[in-house]
């Protein structure tokens, strides 16, 4: 279940009479309990409570219901209670019906309020089903309530009016849910004359059932876009119940006044809707939330898409506010430069050429008037109006609804502001009528001109863009009076892997990179907002700030895009290196993430912002930002066919090709029928990936050419023989077909004398150390692990420490969030030190001692023994003594983070590229 169907369903239990018995398990259902577990703690299987009339949930809630006066003492026992600690319960409820009280035992936070208000609660237990609570949501629940009631409604119009759901109409629908939000808004905060104005008239004047209720809202609509002036000569004449509302147009109410038609729910939906109070309505959650309720294919997460404030302000704050905030530290009260910093922030100009519902563009607006009602408070003119303009805050969205979202959010985000630094009275009286500039534009960002939507300096720009709020399609000029000033980029594009592209996202990249470079099209699609970004700072003065997928900062993509943006004369200017970037999403573990901001300002300070082991955020002064988001030379790493150091050969495993006829399981080579002499020499066990990491047992047959004779002569063998010749001949690949004349063996038959070192190309990010280890002679690895055939063992070292990890993950990329192994761009280009014999010795025990810490545990698998939360003291110690013996032999001593061993390897890196690249100085001849 989703944040907006828990509140609906926690509203609709608390006012049913409350029932002693049924509570605990209504309560449970509400945040997504299935029967079967409802099941198991009704008849008490899995219910372990030791209080009366208490229901425990493992690892969730221990609640209980009691009689009437005892809530605090039964929460107190709830406290005390060993099954509680015993169960890891998170939360503890007690409740007679009266009162509710409830504590966080993880963060100790508490409620306690009358039994029928619990609902405006429900934020505090969202983690019951797998969500992340944020303190907004949390602390004014009003976002998701009217983001479900106005799902409702729109569900049930689009049922109810199929045209409507038309992609001719579904801009008509969508501009319809806009006009709807203002309405709400504006009866609850007095901007219409009368509190609940509109509500109440539609209460009034439509219909029980419903069916004149279109005509009504379409009686109001129309009124809106009329004048005062014009009123008393409108025709046809306004209703005299219609003549109250106030003249907002501004696009928002021009045009079409037409309205779907309404059942009899539908209207329960809309007077529901309108019954909330919208004057607390938070324009950012609620922006974010609602924009799923447009999208057929986005409703499923309706209210997950809040991003919270603190992760938003991760790009705003180092992108310009933290610099306005430092200069109107240093302006102290000097009235002249406090005046210079308002006028500055008057031209600045805040654009997100990915603006969704408009949060990041809502949020630095705030952030802004906060800014500079500081100011006025400061120079004496607390009531000074604001200089900062909605139309400086710019945007572009793909879907019409969001963009439209996102201007009414920014609007009613002005009015808020007003209210809070100037005062109603002042915000009221010039409000209305809405300026009907258009500044949020309804388009493709990587095909639009960003100076169109977003201009330099002063005026002559026309904004091009779909008919957003009645705007015209070919608009007149517009003076933005921002002569001299600053432009900030921000945003959180979609990041969409090559492999997720559509056929029109493939061509947007290619017209924007195509003559850069032929190799654009393994690039991330975000790929495209910072490549424009970096072009549109070339024509003015702009920083720009992304959220990205950190896919970007490795593997094969850090080479092909960077250097190109670099190329533009853009340098990184903050960054904010991989961390969780998470939603309301249940259960979602969050992307990783990194923040990246641009300049073409070299001589502006750069910072580095990491999170330290407790999950603090650490700021460190940069020189450089690199592309892989360390400091140093802004240097790219690139394959590489032999290794840089002194290092054993590691190649791909061997590959198949057999259509699983060479391949068996353990019953299939009983069912072979060979003697145990036959098996020895015929049939091997087999590891990739999944067989190494978790112990699966696979085999293959072997067969070398001087056993074919004798193999074709065995008819089971013989089949699958034949089986491979067919698969391969009928295979597109002229590689497979010239190997369908050795039908018995693999493409590849490569297998260590002594032993092999194995190193799984795909294993879990969750892994402190990469898997990896030692094989005997008799086995085959797949070309889904990677080999080292008879390699030193202190290679293996090299492997299995952090220091590799950390680099693998930087530059090799990643399969989803997973490590993806390379031997080319991940072992050859690993930079190591010159290892003297006695490095070799040291590191060589180091890898046995490895070894046998797995063996005391034998028979547990890698998986087992690599699991972060169990993993063995004896392993683990093994495994810290291998990152100390390596990492003195880099610096001397432990590293600090990884940041300091990403530093240092790059570093090493560097010099040893440039090493390898110069040219050798011819030998000298010896003369006699």
């Amino acid at each position: 279940m989703n944040a907006v169907e828990i509140e609906a369903a926690i509203s609709e239990l608390a006012p049913q009479p409350f029932d002693r018995q049924e509570f605990p398990f209504a309560f449970l259902a509400a945040f997504g309990n299935k029967d079967t577990t409802l099941k198991r703690l009704r008849t008490g299987n899995s219910n372990a409570s030791d209080v009366p009339g208490g229901v425990l949930q493992r690892n969730h809630i221990h609640l209980a219901v009691c009689a009437p006066g005892t809530v605090g003492a039964t929460l107190a026992a709830l406290r005390d209670s060993p099954a509680t600690t015993k169960a890891k319960a998170r939360f503890i409820l007690a409740t007679d019906g009266q009162t509710l009280e409830a504590e966080d035992l993880a963060g100790g936070e508490t409620i306690a309020c009358a039994y029928s208000d619990f609902p405006g609660h429900f934020g505090f237990f969202l983690p019951l089903a797998g969500i992340s609570t944020i303190e907004e949501i949390k602390d004014n629940p009003i976002d998701v309530k009217a983001t479900g009631r106005l799902n409702k409604l729109y569900v049930e119009l689009l049922n109810n009016n199929p045209d409507w759901a038309t992609s001719e109409r579904r801009h008509g629908m969508n501009h319809f849910m806009a006009r709807l939000i203002f309405c709400f808004f504006a009866e609850d905060t007095d901007i219409f004359n009368g509190n609940g104005l509109f509500t109440q008239t539609v209460e009034q004047m439509s219909e029980c059932d419903g069916a004149n209720t279109h005509e009504v809202l379409e009686a109001i609509f129309r009124a809106m876009n009329i004048g005062p002036a014009e009123r008393a000569n409108a025709r046809p004449r306004l209703p005299h119940w219609a003549d109250g509302f106030p003249y907002v147009n501004g696009g928002l109410f021009s045009g079409s006044t037409d309205v779907p038609r309404f059942t009899r729910m539908a209207r329960t939906y809309l007077l529901h809707a309108g019954g909330l109070n919208w004057r607390q309505i938070n324009p950012d959650i609620f922006g974010s939330m609602i924009q799923a309720v447009a999208d057929d294919e986005e409703r499923g997460a309706l209210g997950m898409h809040y991003t919270s404030v603190p992760n938003i302000l991760k790009v705003l704050n180092p992108l310009f506010l933290d610099d306005l905030r430092a200069q109107l530290a240093e302006a102290g009260e000097n009235e002249r430069k406090l005046l210079n910093l308002r006028k500055r922030m008057a031209r600045i100009r805040v654009f997100d050429p990915a603006c969704g519902s408009g949060n990041f563009l809502v949020i630095a607006y705030k952030k802004m008037r906060e800014i500079e009602a500081e100011i006025n408070r400061r120079r004496g003119e607390p009531h000074w109006g604001s200089e900062i303009p909605l139309t400086n805050f710019r945007g572009i969205e793909l879907r019409d609804f969001p963009a439209e979202i996102a201007r009414l959010a920014l609007i009613i985000a002005e009015f808020q502001c007003d209210v809070l630094y100037r005062g109603q009275k002042e915000a009221l009286a010039e409000f209305l009528p809405l300026d009907a500039q258009n500044w949020i534009i309804c388009g493709n960002a990587l095909r639009l001109d960003w100076l169109s939507v977003c201009p330099s300096t002063g005026t002559g720009a026309k904004l091009v863009a779909d008919d957003l709020f009645g705007m015209p399609l070919d608009q007149s000029e517009i003076d933005f009076k921002n002569e001299g000033g600053e432009t900030y980029i921000c945003g959180n594009p979609p990041y969409l892997g090559s492999t997720w592209q559509s056929k029109e996202q493939k061509n947007d990249l290619k017209a924007i990179f195509d003559h850069y470079t032929r190799n654009w099209k393994s690039l991330d699609y975000v790929a495209g907002w910072f490549m424009k970004a970096a072009e549109y700072a070339q024509h003015t003065t702009a920083d720009a700030a992304f959220v990205s997928t950190n896919s970007i900062c490795q593997g094969s993509i850090a080479p092909i895009l960077w250097p190109t943006i670099l190329a533009t004369g853009s340098v990184i200017r903050f960054a904010h290196t991989s961390f969780k970037w998470t939603n309301l999403a249940s259960h979602n573990a969050g992307v990783t993430v990194a923040i990246i901001g641009l300049s073409q300002a070299k001589s502006k300070k750069r910072y580095l912002f990491d999170l330290g082991d407790s999950g603090e955020t650490l700021i460190r002064d940069a020189g450089n930002i690199t592309p892989y988001l360390t400091t140093g030379e802004s240097i790219t790493v690139t394959s590489q066919q032999e290794a840089l150091a002194d290092l054993h050969d590691m190649s791909y495993g061997n590959k198949p090709v057999d259509g699983g006829h060479l391949l068996l399981s353990g019953d299939e080579v009983t069912a072979l029928g060979l003697t145990s002499e036959q098996q020895a020499r015929l049939i091997r066990r087999i590891y990739g990936s999944a067989e190494f990491i978790r112990g699966l047992a696979r085999y293959c047959l072997w067969i070398e050419d001087r056993d074919l004779d004798e193999a074709r002569g065995i008819r089971s063998i013989r089949q699958r023989i034949e089986g491979v010749r067919a698969v391969r001949l009928a295979s597109r690949d002229k590689g497979a077909n010239k190997m369908a004349a050795r039908p018995h063996q693999f493409r590849e038959m490569t297998t260590g004398l002594q032993h092999t070192i194995v190193v799984p190309s795909i294993s879990s990010e969750e892994r402190k150390y990469l898997p990896c280890g030692l094989l005997g002679e008799s086995v085959v690895i797949t070309n889904l692990s990677f080999g080292m055939y008879d390699a030193p063992l202190w290679n293996m070292a090299l492997i299995a420490s952090r220091l590799h990890l950390i680099w693998i993950a930087t530059v090799c990329g990643r399969l989803e969030t997973r490590y993806r192994y390379s031997n080319t761009l991940g072992w050859n280009t690993f930079p190591v030190p010159l290892l003297t014999e006695q490095n070799k010795t040291d590191l060589t025990r180091c890898a046995e001692d490895i070894l046998l810490a797995r063996e005391v545990h034998f028979p547990a698998t890698i998986a087992d023994l690599y699991d972060p939360d169990k993993m063995p003291e004896n392993l683990r110690h093994a495994h810290e003594h291998n990152d100390e013996v390596l990492e003195r032999i880099y610096i001397g001593r432990r590293f600090k983070n990884d940041s300091e061993r990403l530093e240092k390897l790059f570093d090493l890196y560097t010099k040893m590229t440039a090493a390898k690249s110069k040219p050798r100085m011819p030998a000298k001849e010896n003369k006699a």
